[in-house]
C-alpha cells in the first residue's frame, strides 16, 4: 500500500497529467548481462564512429531515462540500440491517446496503463546485450539516482528538474532534460564541473607526408601540395620519420599554428637541428579537454552562448528560453495541466509569464519589444501546441539528447554547452486553426490534430508516399509515416521497395529489424514492423531496385499516381535517377543522407526548388595507378594494393581460367582480342593457376605464399631499387626519392613476425578454397612455421632493362594522351607486338594440350573465384596484413583490422542517432510540402552532432532559361491564362514597351515540359510549333536517335513526314513504344524568324 501510494505522489509531483496505477511489478529486467567483449558483428558501423574506447565505456554505463512519451521512448531506442550497460524506465503515468501520435511502442490496448511498463518488453527486444527495467516504485531520491551514470528527464515540470539536477550536480551524475511540445523543443545538459572529452570532433587523425621543415623557431612545417593538413591552430601533432631532425622531432608533441592549409607552426626550436630532408609523417594527436557546466538553476538565470539551431532564427532562442519557463509557471499555476489547443485566453497568459521570467534574466538582453509582434506569435504558438507531442519532433529531439547521453556515456563528442533550443514554427498552417479545428477527437492522431487541425491531418493522411529504401533512414521514415497517418486515409497509400536483405549489422540501427529478419527482405519486415505499429497504414511492398531496368513496375502510371518521394538510399547513382522520375513527373522528392554524426536533408519541391541533380560534388579523387605500383605513400594507397591484390589473385585470375575451361579454344582467342594490353599478363596468371602452379594439397598453398610473400615484399622492392637507388638524383640534380616518393626497403621473412605469418596463413586457406581443398584457417602457428621452414626460397637476381613507369613519366602521358583527344598513343615500332602476339598463341597452344589431357577437355573441373566481402575476417586479415606489409617496406604508418576495414570496404559509418534526426527533419519538410509552404519556409539541413552544429538555408530556386517565344503560348501566357503546377507560367516582355500580344521571354525550368496531346504526326508536329511558338523545328530527337533535321536527306523528310510520332520511333530505333507507355519524350532544337537558337524544354507527347 505504502508503494502505491508512494507511486501516486510522484506521478502527481512529476506533473505528466494523470495518476498512475500502483504497479505490480516494481523491477522487471527484459535483458541479460552485457557481454565482456564488443560484438563487432552487431556494431560494426557504430564503432566507426564511437571509437573502440568510446563504446566499451558506454558498455559500462547505466541510464535512467524520466518521462516515456515520444521523446522519451526515441532516446530509449536510441542509447539501447548504441549498447549502454542498461535503461531504467521511470514513467507511472497512463497512457492516453495523445501519447500514440509519437509513442510507437504504445497502441490502443495499452490505454491507461502506465507508459514505461507499457513500452518495457519492446524496448528490451532492440539489444540482448542492454539490460533494460522498469522501476516506477521508487522516488527519485539520491539513492536511486546513485545507481546511474546519466540521468535523462523528459517534459518533467521545471520544479523536479531543479531537485533532480541539484542531486545530480553534487553527486557527479550527468544530467539531461529535454521536453517537447508542438513544433517547439529544448535539450539541457550537465555534465557535472569536469567531464572530460578524449575526442571533441570524432574526425579522423589527420596524417599527411611532410615536404618541409624550417630550421627556425617556432619552426614552420610544410606538407605536400596536394594535400591539406586540416589541422586548426591548438591541436596537436608528432613528426614522425623526419629525416635530419629525428633527434630533435621524434617522440615528442607539439602544439600547432595554423599559416595557411599547406603549413603550420610548432612550438619547437629546430634552429640546431641538422636541416630536414625527407621521409617525415605528421600524425595529428587528440588531446582530452575538460568542460565545466553548470547546474540547471544557475544556468537558467545565466544560460551562456546558446547552441543556435538555426542562424535565421537567431533571435529565437531567448525567446523560447524565457517562453518554456513562462509554461512551467502557466502549468504549475494549473496543477500540472498544459493549456487548452487553440485557447487565446491561456495563451496570452503564458506570454505574460514569459514576460516575467525575461524580467528576472537580465541575461537574455529581452525588453518588453521582444515580445511583441513575431515575438509574441512564437510564445503564444509554443502554449497553442504544447499538447501535441509530434513523431517527426520527436525522432529529431531524439537524435539530439540520445547522442548527448552517448556522450555523457563514453567521453567522446562535444556535449551542447548547455542549451539548445528548435522550433519549426513555419511547419504551422498559417493561418491558425480555428478551436473547433484543434479539438481532440479522442484517437491515436490526437497529438497531430491539436497542432495542425483537422484538415491539414486528413491531407496527410490521403497522401501516397513512395518510399525508396528500407534500411536506416528507411526505417525511421516508415516509423514517422505510420504516427503521421501519413497512408492511413481512404485515398493514402505508402509504397515501399529495397532489394536486400537484413544482415546482423544492421539491428544496430535499423529498429524495426529482429535477429530473427536476418535474411529476409527490409521491405517485407518493415512493412510488417510498420503495420504492428499502426494497422490502419496503407502499405504496398515490392523487393525491386529503383532504375531503367524495372520500369515496367516504376512506369507513368505508378509515378503519375503518387504525391511524392522519400530517398532513403545508400547510393549517388540511385538518388540521381530517381531525382529524374521526380523532375520528370513533376513530384516532390525528399532527400536525406548521414556520415556518422553528420546528417543532410534537402527538401526538392517540384516549380519551387532546384532538384537534387542541379549541383552535384566533385568526382573521388583516384589513385594514379604508378603510386599503387611503386611509389605509395599513404595507408589507403596500401591498402587499394591489397584489395587489388585480392581481386586480382582470388577472384579475377580464378574466373579467366574458368572462362578458358569452359570456352573453345577460338572464343577463348576472340575474348583475347578484346583485351590487348593486358591478354599477355591474363594468358600467364591462367598457365600459373592451371598448371605451373595448381596446388594439389595446403602444403603447396602455404608453399605458394610464402612465395608470393618473398616476390611481393622482397624482390619486386629490390628490382625497384636497383632501378632507381636510393641515392639516385634527377636530371635537375634533386634527390630522386623525395617529395612523395618514399625510398622503400626490402623485408625478410620472419616467421615470429604476427604479419608476416598472417598473410601466409590467410593467403593459403584462400588459396586451398580457390582450388576446393580443406584448409587450416585454425592451425597452431608453430604448425605452419614447421611448413614454411620446408619451403625452399630461390635467390633473388635483380633484372637489367625493366621498365618501371614514375609519376612524373604518368603525369606526362595522361597530358599528352588528353591532347590527343584521349586517344591512347600509338605504339612505336620495335615495342614487340609480334612478340606478344607469338607468346600468347604459344601458351594458348600449351594450355589447350594440358585442358585435353588433364581436365577432360574443360568439363569436370573448376577454380572457385572468391568474392571479397569486407565483413568477412578471413579476408579482411588478408588485406590488411598485405596493406601492412607494403606499408613497412615503404614506412608508412600501419592501421589495424578495424580501420582497414573501415577504409578498404569504403564502409559509411552509421549510428542511429543520426538517423532518427535526419528523418525526423523531413517529416517537418513533408508538413510544410503537403500544405504548399512558399520557398522561403523550406528549409534544407546539415547537422553535425559530434561538434555539434546545425544549419538550415532555404533551397535555391530552379535556373531559368529564356526562350523568346511569340504565337498563342504568348498570348495566353499574356491574358495570365497559362498555369502549370497551379502557379502562371513565368514569362516577361521580350522588350520595354512591347506590345500585347507579341514576342514575350518565357523563363522556364527543368521542371518544365512542352506538353503536345495526341500521337501528331511529324508534320502537325512541325505546324504545331509555329502556330504555338512562332519558331521553327530545325531537328527532332529521341534518345540518340535524331528522327529529323533540317540537313536531312530531302526524301527522307519526305517520307516521315506523314508517319505518327510513335511510328517513326519505331521506325528509326527499331524499338517500338510500348501499349502501357502514357509518354515519349523527345528533344527539340528551334529557331525564330531571325534564325537565332531557341531552347526550349523537352517536349513530352502525351499518348491516347
Amino acid at each position: 500500500h505504502q508503494s502505491s501510494s508512494r507511486n501516486l505522489r510522484q506521478a502527481r509531483t512529476l506533473g505528466f497529467g494523470f495518476e498512475a496505477p500502483p504497479l505490480k511489478l516494481p523491477l522487471q529486467t527484459m535483458a541479460s548481462e552485457p557481454a565482456s567483449e564488443i560484438d563487432e558483428g552487431l556494431y560494426s558501423r557504430q564503432l566507426y564512429v564511437m571509437g573502440r574506447e568510446g563504446q566499451a565505456k558506454m558498455a559500462a554505463s547505466n541510464v535512467l531515462i524520466v518521462g516515456l512519451n515520444g521523446l522519451g521512448v526515441e532516446i530509449a531506442k536510441n542509447v539501447i540500440l548504441a549498447g549502454v550497460k542498461s535503461v531504467t524506465l521511470w514513467d507511472p503515468t497512463p497512457t492516453t491517446w495523445l501519447d500514440l501520435s509519437a509513442q510507437f511502442y504504445l497502441s490502443e490496448s495499452d490505454l491507461g496503463a502506465p507508459r514505461a511498463q507499457a513500452s518495457v518488453a519492446r524496448l528490451a527486444e532492440l539489444n540482448p546485450y542492454v539490460a533494460v527495467a522498469a522501476r516506477s516504485g521508487e522516488a527519485l531520491s539520491v539513492e536511486f539516482l546513485g545507481e546511474f551514470s546519466t540521468v535523462v528527464m523528459v517534459n518533467a515540470p521545471l520544479e523536479t528538474q531543479l531537485e533532480v539536477n541539484d542531486l545530480c550536480h553534487t553527486s557527479n551524475i550527468c544530467f539531461v532534460a529535454c521536453e517537447v511540445g508542438g513544433v517547439f523543443g529544448s535539450v539541457f545538459c550537465d555534465f557535472g564541473d569536469a567531464h572530460t572529452v578524449t575526442d571533441k570532433n570524432g574526425e579522423p587523425n589527420a596524417s599527411c607526408l611532410v615536404a618541409a621543415i624550417t630550421q627556425a623557431n617556432p619552426a614552420l612545417v610544410t606538407v605536400l601540395d596536394d594535400t591539406r593538413h586540416n589541422l586548426e591552430s591548438g591541436d596537436c601533432v608528432t613528426l614522425d620519420g623526419a629525416g635530419g631532425m629525428e633527434g630533435t622531432l621524434t617522440g615528442r608533441t607539439f602544439t600547432v599554428k595554423v599559416v595557411d592549409p599547406y603549413s603550420f607552426e610548432i612550438d619547437c626550436d629546430t634552429t640546431a637541428a641538422g636541416p630536414y630532408t625527407t621521409g617525415g609523417y605528421m600524425n595529428q594527436v587528440k588531446v582530452p579537454e575538460t568542460m565545466k557546466f553548470k547546474p540547471l538553476r544557475s544556468s537558467l538565470a545565466d544560460p551562456g552562448d546558446f547552441l543556435l539551431s538555426d542562424f535565421a532564427k537567431f533571435d529565437h532562442p531567448p525567446l523560447l528560453h524565457a517562453a518554456f519557463q513562462g509554461l512551467h509557471a502557466w502549468k504549475a499555476k494549473h496543477g500540472g495541466a498544459l493549456p487548452i489547443p487553440g485557447d487565446e485566453q491561456a495563451a496570452l497568459q503564458v506570454l505574460e509569464e514569459a514576460k516575467k521570467a525575461a524580467a528576472q534574466c537580465s541575461a537574455l538582453g529581452l525588453g518588453p519589444d521582444a515580445f511583441e509582434g513575431k515575438g509574441a506569435d512564437l510564445v503564444k504558438a509554443l502554449s497553442q501546441t504544447a499538447a501535441g507531442v509530434l513523431g517527426s519532433m520527436c525522432a529529431l529531439l531524439g537524435g539530439v539528447a540520445g547522442q548527448e547521453v552517448l556522450k555523457a556515456s563514453s567521453g567522446k563528442f562535444t556535449p551542447i554547452n548547455q542549451w539548445f533550443y528548435f522550433d519549426a514554427v513555419e511547419c504551422l498552417p498559417s493561418p491558425r486553426p480555428s478551436a473547433e479545428q484543434v479539438t481532440p477527437m479522442g484517437c491515436r492522431y490526437d497529438s497531430q490534430l491539436v497542432v495542425f487541425g483537422r484538415e491539414v491531418h486528413a491531407r496527410i493522411c490521403d497522401l501516397r508516399y513512395f518510399v525508396v529504401g528500407a534500411g536506416a533512414i528507411g526505417c525511421e521514415m516508415v516509423k514517422n509515416f505510420a504516427l503521421m497517418g501519413l497512408g492511413c486515409g481512404p485515398e493514402g497509400q505508402v509504397i515501399i521497395t529495397d532489394m536486400d536483405t537484413i544482415e546482423r549489422s544492421n539491428l544496430s540501427r535499423q529498429f524495426l529489424f529482429r535477429s530473427s529478419d536476418i535474411g529476409r527482405s527490409k521491405a517485407a519486415a518493415a512493412s510488417s514492423a510498420a503495420l504492428a505499429l499502426n494497422p490502419n497504414l496503407n502499405l504496398t511492398t515490392h523487393e525491386s531496385r529503383v532504375g531503367p531496368e524495372t520500369e515496367g513496375l516504376f512506369g507513368d502510371v505508378f509515378w503519375e499516381g503518387i504525391d511524392g518521394v522519400a530517398n532513403a538510399l545508400d547510393n549517388i547513382e540511385a538518388r540521381l535517377y530517381v531525382d529524374q522520375r521526380c523532375l520528370f513527373y513533376q513530384k516532390p522528392l525528399l532527400e536525406s543522407g548521414t556520415l556518422g554524426t553528420k546528417g543532410n536533408t534537402q527538401v526538392v519541391a517540384p516549380f519551387l526548388t532546384e532538384n537534387y541533380g542541379a549541383t552535384r560534388d566533385p568526382p573521388e579523387k583516384s589513385i594514379p595507378v604508378c603510386t599503387l605500383k611503386n611509389f605509395p605513400n599513404q595507408i589507403e594507397h596500401t591498402l587499394q594494393w591489397a584489395r587489388d591484390w585480392f581481386e586480382g589473385g582470388f577472384k579475377q585470375t580464378p574466373e579467366d581460367a574458368n572462362k578458358f575451361l569452359n570456352s573453345s579454344t577460338e572464343e577463348f582467342q576472340a575474348s583475347l582480342q578484346a583485351q590487348q594490353n593486358t591478354k599477355l599478363d591474363t594468358l600467364r596468371r591462367i598457365r600459373e593457376s592451371l598448371v605451373a602452379s595448381r596446388p594439389k594439397n595446403f602444403d603447396e598453398c602455404i608453399a605458394h605464399a610464402r612465395l608470393a610473400f618473398q616476390e611481393s615484399f622482397h624482390n619486386s622492392i629490390a628490382q625497384l631499387l636497383h632501378n632507381f637507388p636510393v641515392d639516385q638524383v634527377t636530371s635537375t640534380g634533386q634527390p630522386f626519392w623525395s617529395g612523395s616518393k618514399r625510398p622503400p626497403a626490402p623485408l625478410d621473412f620472419d616467421p615470429a613476425d604476427p604479419d608476416h605469418l598472417m598473410y601466409v596463413k590467410s593467403f593459403a586457406n584462400l588459396r586451398a578454397l580457390n582450388y576446393g581443398l580443406e584448409g587450416e584457417a585454425h592451425w597452431d602457428d608453430e604448425k605452419f612455421k614447421l611448413k614454411l621452414a620446408q619451403v625452399e626460397v630461390p635467390a633473388f637476381k635483380p633484372k637489367d632493362g625493366v621498365k618501371i613507369q614514375t609519376p612524373e613519366e604518368a603525369e606526362a602521358e595522361a597530358k599528352a594522351k588528353e591532347a590527343a583527344g584521349g586517344a591512347a598513343a600509338a605504339p612505336e615500332a620495335g615495342d614487340g607486338l609480334m612478340d606478344v602476339d607469338q607468346q600468347c598463341a604459344e601458351i594458348v597452344a600449351a594450355l589447350t594440350a594440358v585442358k585435353q589431357a588433364e581436365f577432360s577437355g574443360g568439363h569436370g573441373f573448376k577454380v572457385t573465384p572468391v568474392e571479397f566481402d569486407k565483413d568477412v575476417d578471413e579476408h579482411m586479415q588478408f588485406v590488411t596484413s598485405c596493406s601492412n606489409l607494403r606499408a613497412r617496406n615503404y614506412k608508412i604508418p600501419e592501421a589495424d583490422l578495424h580501420r582497414s576495414r573501415l577504409i578498404a570496404g569504403k564502409i559509411i559509418p552509421a549510428i542511429a542517432t543520426t538517423t532518427a534526426l535526419v528523418a525526423g527533419l523531413v517529416c517537418l519538410e513533408l508538413f510544410k510540402v503537403a500544405q504548399g509552404k512558399p520557398l522561403e519556409e523550406l528549409k534544407n539541413g546539415f547537422v553535425n552532432l559530434a561538434v555539434p552544429v546545425f544549419a538550415f538555408s532555404e533551397p535555391q530556386p530552379p535556373a531559368k532559361t529564356q526562350a523568346r517565344v511569340t504565337g498563342r503560348f504568348a498570348h495566353e501566357a499574356q491574358a495570365g491564362k497559362l498555369v502549370k503546377a497551379g502557379r502562371p507560367v513565368d514569362v516577361s516582355p521580350a522588350a520595354e514597351g512591347a506590345e500585347e500580344g507579341g514576342a514575350v521571354l518565357w523563363n522556364w525550368t527543368a521542371w518544365d515540359k512542352v506538353d503536345v496531346t495526341g500521337d501528331l504526326t511529324l508534320k502537325e508536329l512541325v505546324a504545331h510549333f509555329t502556330d504555338e511558338f512562332g519558331l521553327e523545328l530545325t531537328m527532332l530527337s529521341h534518345g540518340v536517335s535524331i528522327l529529323f533535321s533540317f540537313f536531312q536527306n530531302k526524301k527522307k523528310t519526305k517520307e516521315r513526314m506523314p508517319m505518327k510520332l510513335t511510328e517513326l520511333v519505331e521506325h528509326v530505333t527499331g524499338n517500338p513504344v510500348l501499349p502501357a507507355q502514357k509518354y515519349v519524350i523527345f528533344e527539340a532544337m528551334c529557331s525564330d524568324e531571325d534564325g537565332e537558337d531557341v531552347d526550349l524544354p523537352c517536349i513530352r507527347v502525351i499518348l491516347p
